[in-house]
């Protein structure tokens, strides 16, 4: 599998070093579509702020991707949905760190969540 990023830089605003504009992968062998995931525990339960359900995205997006034997390596593709827009910057450095740097086509869409304690959710695409 080859991925390449492309960020046009005529006719359209530039990127920072998180953020690109496309990825192309060629020759996956298969794809992994992931729902939104959310920051609860094993027993189903949001954690208490929004650095700890940011953790606990991360885990569960980790044992996902590790039930299809992929890590987030194979993350080609991610859309936060947040409950408040003050959460942004939150979010975007976690996917950093979690992502080793490595940027991907990202979108961030504040929206009301289905219960007042889930604070974000994520769902991501996946290519082996």
């Amino acid at each position: 599998m080859e991925m390449i990023e492309h960020n046009p830089t005529v006719g359209i605003y530039p990127t920072s070093p998180d953020y690109i504009h496309a990825l192309e992968v060629r020759h996956p062998s298969r794809l992994l579509f992931v729902s939104g995931t959310m920051g609860l525990d094993k027993e189903g339960m949001a954690a208490a702020d929004l650095d700890g359900q940011l953790d606990l995205v991360w885990a569960n997006l980790r044992s996902i991707l590790a039930a299809a034997g992929m890590t987030v390596d194979n993350i080609v593709r991610l859309t936060s949905y947040l409950r408040d827009r003050a959460f942004v910057e939150a979010n975007q450095n976690a996917r950093v760190h979690t992502l080793g740097g490595r940027a991907v086509p990202t979108t961030a869409i504040v929206v009301e969540t289905l219960r007042d304690d889930w604070l974000v959710e994520i769902e991501i695409v996946a290519a082996g």
